[in-house]
């Protein structure tokens, strides 16, 4: 059997899975039992255990297709066929970071030079070019709880920039009568700020030896190692940032839709779900918009214990959605989007979001700024370290798109 059709076996397995459990959800509408509830549990855990199997053999996959092209790509260059030589930009990011100051050549400065521009040389300094600079970009957005879910732009500068926005939900038509003129209403347009700031990876130390050794791919080594510290940073940022001096997370900037009534300090009510749905603006739920939960996972383990009136759980899996998407379980009809930066439930902690999620945009500057230390602190280690600096922010435009659930102060 081939591996991707394990893969399929094991999809098949979990689809099974979630009609099995559905099915006893739908059995079970009159009354539901402590041995229907252990059944369902059962069921879900083993759903939990396939998708995390599946996603993990999916990656597998992807990877061994990517080396797989490599190496094609390795043998038609070797043969003189289809070869490619590595751009001015690759040249120049490929000898700083294997070349000190005292060892470059006046041709390897003169290549930095006419590719690089300058930010603070005496600290060995260097803005990246745009085409490298994009790569650094792409791998941080991997990082993607919230880049699955909202917008995203990239400017190539990051100056400051108002976003245009308008929420047309309060206005209406009028009837007019025969020979009547018709009145006047301009939609009303304002403006958030959109800005970037500036994200750091902090000093990523690489060993002598691999900078010395050409075989080595030095690029993706520093470049995937700051784009985790970035990008999880980011994250971060877009989740719970204050929007000083980092993006303006979507948890500070939406409004609360609904307040867990005392004793619901780490809890959440079916009844305050539901409150939470209906927050929004029935508009905001049509129209082809993409409505969904978000929060944690500890979040997720406190809403899969709710039962609805008749004691059933409300926590329904979702059928497999592919390789792109992933696994997304359902939460009375809306899919739900986990997010590790989103609060843990405690006292006034606002720990789930329910909305239009693509109404908080993301941007990305093209500004990356890339350093080398090799001073004698990291040079008695035998060692070179490198910082990058990305600019990224983000704002949400429609505070009437999205509602924050927050948990009781008592």
């Amino acid at each position: 059997m081939s591996y991707q059709a394990k893969i399929q076996a094991k999809r098949d397995e979990y689809n099974a899975k979630v009609k099995e459990s559905n099915h006893l959800l739908n059995e079970h509408t009159d009354k539901w039992t402590p041995e229907l509830q252990a059944q369902y549990d059962g069921m879900s855990n083993d759903l939990e255990s396939l998708g995390q199997q599946i996603e993990n053999m999916v990656k597998a996959e992807k990877r061994r297709i990517e080396d797989e092209f490599e190496d094609i790509d390795m043998f038609k260059n070797n043969k003189g066929k289809e070869s490619q030589e590595p751009s001015q930009a690759a040249k120049a990011i490929d000898i700083f970071l294997r070349k000190s100051a005292q060892q470059m050549s006046a041709e390897d400065v003169l290549v930095i030079r006419n590719t690089m521009s300058t930010t603070t040389g005496s600290e060995g300094g260097f803005t990246v070019q745009t085409d490298i600079a994009s790569t650094l970009i792409e791998a941080i957005k991997e990082y993607r709880y919230m880049r699955m879910e909202a917008s995203q732009i990239t400017t190539e500068k990051g100056n400051p920039l108002s976003y245009p926005t308008t929420d047309g939900t309060t206005e209406i038509g009028e009837w007019v009568s025969q020979n009547t003129a018709a009145s006047s209403a301009d939609a009303t347009f304002g403006t958030v700020a959109l800005n970037v700031f500036k994200a750091g990876s902090k000093i990523v130390t690489v060993p002598i030896e691999l900078l010395q050794d050409s075989q080595i791919d030095v690029q993706a080594l520093v470049f995937n190692r700051c784009a985790q510290r970035i990008g999880r940073l980011s994250n971060q940022g877009y989740t719970v940032g204050t929007g000083t001096g980092q993006p303006n997370g979507i948890v500070t900037a939406a409004s609360v839709g609904v307040t867990g009534s005392t004793g619901s300090t780490v809890t959440i009510t079916y009844d305050s779900i539901i409150d939470l749905i209906d927050s929004i603006d029935q508009a905001y739920q049509s129209a082809g918009r993409r409505i969904c939960f978000m929060g944690a996972q500890n979040m997720r383990k406190v809403i899969r214990k709710l039962k609805d009136t008749a004691g059933r759980p409300i926590w329904t899996p979702s059928y497999d959605a592919g390789l792109v998407n992933g696994f997304k379980d359902q939460l009375l009809g809306y899919d739900y989007c986990v997010n590790n930066d989103m609060p843990t439930p405690a006292a006034n902690a606002k720990s789930l979001v329910f909305g239009d999620i693509s109404q908080y945009m993301i941007r990305d500057a093209l500004e990356v700024n890339l350093f080398r230390f090799d001073d004698s602190a990291f040079m008695s280690k035998g060692q070179v370290g490198f910082l990058a600096w990305a600019r990224t922010g983000g704002n949400l435009l429609d505070t009437s798109a999205l509602k924050l659930y927050q948990h009781s102060a008592t």
